[in-house]
């Protein structure tokens, strides 16, 4: 009887499994690998999307499915409306299956549409349940949809290619996530990566266009109002903690040569102070890392070699930093630097007291460093290749 029992269970248990009625079959979606969204007509935008194309992956028999070489991988496809929801229903009438988010890596925008806002376009992409919240937000200049349209050398399509340029750090990288918390942040500023349309590198080798990071585009609420250089941009990854991947070539005083270092740690600490009503915070950067290139006649296993080159970097650092800090403060008033999360930590009561009028403080706030770079090891080789010991530079 128990057995019986048991089996009635089962068999109803049975009953109650929905099995796959609602699934959905890959080979009925339409993949989206990037999107690009641009300034329309009057109260228009244009959305373009970056689709997987199936057939370009055809069967490579026993050694699995290859990329057909003479076949693009991607296409774009671009729809008006009002918003990213209405452009995205002209679009779906352009295609026999379901577009489909989930595998969306990099979200465009141009930047005309940046400088008038796109905290509504944003919040489709985190309201909307399909779309990545890691994913990676560019700024265009010019047209957005005209980055998905390069043909890359090393990756399958843009939107891998901007990917990895994300994970390299080179510049900038923001996520949906990274900027709705900028942009909820004491300073209600935002930092994002801004590209450009580059050119053929070498007709010969028949090299594509390619996409170049140009630096940051800066938000001050959600609106773009300008934009840093790159060695700015590598001033401002130094105060936000965030540099990981960047060389530092340094002239040696006397015009003895440039020597490159690349970090292999770096900590950024800010320590605001407020005394006598005036604002001031200390940006303490502490690195160490490798020489890489030496060309000069310094000998690396000398210790006053070490400590000038050492030196140098320290300057080095600082006069990005001060580059970054002279647009921010004085020409764009947008703090993307977490100054105001500094002060909020330390002193809570006087932040309160202010934080409606941080983007007039935030100028004059006064700014210090102190910076410690230390040369951990020299290369494989002591003395300049080009230069040893013995022979005199001409």
């Amino acid at each position: 009887m128990r057995a019986r029992g048991s089996v009635l269970i089962l068999l109803a248990c049975c009953v109650l499994l929905g099995g796959c009625w609602d699934r959905t079959e890959i080979n009925d979606l339409a993949i989206i690998t990037a999107a690009a969204v641009d300034k329309g007509g009057a109260g228009e935008i244009v959305l373009s999307i970056q689709v997987l194309i199936p057939r370009a992956v055809g069967e490579g028999g026993l050694g699995g499915p290859t990329m057909s070489a003479d076949r693009e991988l991607t296409t774009v496809l671009s729809g008006k409306g009002i918003n990213i929801a209405d452009a995205m229903s002209k679009v779906q009438a352009k295609l026999s299956r379901k577009v489909f988010w989930g595998h969306c890596k990099i979200y465009l925008f141009g930047e005309a549409v940046a400088k008038e806002g796109i905290a509504d376009h944003i919040d489709f992409l985190v309201r909307h349940p399909e779309p990545r919240n890691r994913a990676y937000l560019y700024i265009s200049k010019g047209k957005a949809m005209e980055i998905l349209g390069i043909k890359t050398l090393l990756e399958r399509s843009t939107a891998e290619a901007l990917r990895e340029y994300a994970t390299l750090h080179i510049g900038m990288s923001v996520t949906l996530v990274d900027f709705r918390n900028m942009l909820n942040g004491e300073a209600q500023a935002v930092a994002l990566p801004y590209i450009q349309k580059g050119s053929k590198l070498d007709e010969q080798a028949q090299i594509q266009e390619n996409s170049l990071l140009m630096g940051t585009a800066i938000f001050r609420n959600d609106k773009m109002i300008g934009a840093l250089t790159t060695k700015a941009t590598r001033g401002l990854l130094w105060l936000r903690n965030e540099i990981i991947r960047a060389s530092v070539s340094v002239n040696i005083p006397g015009g003895q040569g440039l020597i490159s270092v690349i970090p292999l740690r770096a900590t950024t600490k800010l320590v605001p102070k407020i005394e006598n009503g005036k604002w001031s915070i200390l940006v303490k950067i502490d690195t160490e890392g490798d020489v890489v290139e030496n060309g000069t006649r310094l000998n690396m296993m000398d210790l006053s070699s070490i400590a000038l080159v050492e030196k140098a970097v320290e300057n080095e650092i600082r006069s990005r930093v001060s580059l970054a800090l002279f647009y921010l403060q004085k020409e764009l008033h947008a703090d993307v630097t977490n100054f105001a999360a500094a002060f909020h930590r330390k002193y809570p009561q006087q932040w309160d007291e202010v934080k409606q009028s941080w983007d007039e403080i935030y100028p004059q706030v006064e700014v210090s460093t102190k910076i410690h770079a230390a040369i951990r090891r020299p290369g494989l080789t002591s003395e300049s290749v080009g230069y040893p010991a013995s022979q005199e530079k001409r």
